[in-house]
């Protein structure tokens, strides 16, 4: 949950999912559509997936109890070397490095590292020097301690290197150029469609088999018309995109696409917090009625 999010957004998440699935076989025997569920509002959905793939193999292949060999851990879906030798360190004692935000400008900072550290090159150099550093007894503490160093005092834009235990060992003439970043690639942006389809009481969904992986999502239209009176709009970043979600009413189909269902209530359906928040918008806002009686015009769906 850490990846990618800050923790002051992971923590409740974390207490209800412990709450909702203590154990590997619990997240094994669990539906992915439970599991998305669970995981909703943290985005990033595919590390919910991996977990859930990942719980099954420690299952069926390590008994239910979690590898401790790195090798092991390497092998599961969604792991990495990050995210390996901090399992490895923290619940396994080991004498390995770790690099993250955190340590990675602390670290080219320590090494003056000029190499961009989202390169190859440089990502290379930061777990050289991690490595240099990790002692052979009580690592989890000391990479604890390189984390919290980094989050608190080497910090990005002002460097609190006046209290700084560690000045007299910087490498770095001018700490606040370090870490060498990449051009980030310029920000792309999307609009997406989709229709709000109500009849006798019901939502139609459809799963989606792309960004959405899994989870279910207003029915997404296949041409936009200058008729076109969208309901409800909002704008959501996605990694590199920046996505405008555009909604419409649209018509009950005549036949119901292999991907698509009915749904009384959406209460435990795994959608994104985009869809599911146009949903609550419009029911809430807009008292979405049966559309056998809405007044506004319709869109053309994908499966008209």
């Amino acid at each position: 949950m850490l990846q990618q999010t800050q923790v002051a957004t992971v923590i409740p998440y974390y207490n209800k999912w412990l709450r909702r699935f203590p154990d590997f076989a619990s997240v094994a025997r669990a539906s992915q559509n439970d599991v998305l569920h669970a995981w909703q509002g943290l985005g990033y959905y595919n590390r919910a997936r991996n977990l859930h793939a990942a719980s099954k193999i420690v299952q069926d292949q390590h008994s239910g109890t979690f590898p401790g060999d790195i090798a092991a851990i390497r092998k599961l879906p969604g792991v990495g070397r990050y995210t390996a030798n901090a399992v490895a360190t923290f619940a396994f004692h080991q004498p390995v490095p770790i690099v993250e935000t955190n340590t990675a400008r602390l670290l080219s900072r320590l090494f003056d590292i000029c190499a961009p550290i989202d390169s190859a090159i440089g990502r290379e150099k930061l777990w050289k020097s991690a490595a240099q550093l990790v002692p052979s007894r009580h690592a989890a503490l000391f990479n604890s301690a390189l984390v919290d160093l980094g989050a608190l005092v080497c910090l990005p834009d002002k460097p609190k290197c006046n209290v700084c235990p560690v000045k007299k060992f910087c490498g770095a003439k001018n700490p606040e150029s370090l870490p060498i970043k990449k051009s980030k690639p310029r920000i792309k942006r999307l609009i997406e469609r989709h229709a709000l389809v109500v009849s006798n009481g019901k939502i139609l969904l459809e799963q989606s088999s792309a960004r959405w992986r899994g989870m279910w999502i207003l029915p997404r239209l296949e041409t936009q018309s200058t008729t076109d009176q969208p309901v409800h709009t909002s704008i959501f970043p996605f990694t590199h995109h920046q996505v405008k979600l555009v909604v419409c009413y649209g018509q009950a189909p005549r036949k119901l696409a292999l991907n698509q269902r009915w749904f009384k209530s959406i209460g435990r359906v795994a959608m994104p917090s985009p869809h599911r928040r146009a949903v609550n918008t419009l029911f809430n806002n807009l008292h979405v009625r049966d559309n056998r009686s809405v007044r506004a015009t319709r869109c053309r769906t994908s499966y008209d």
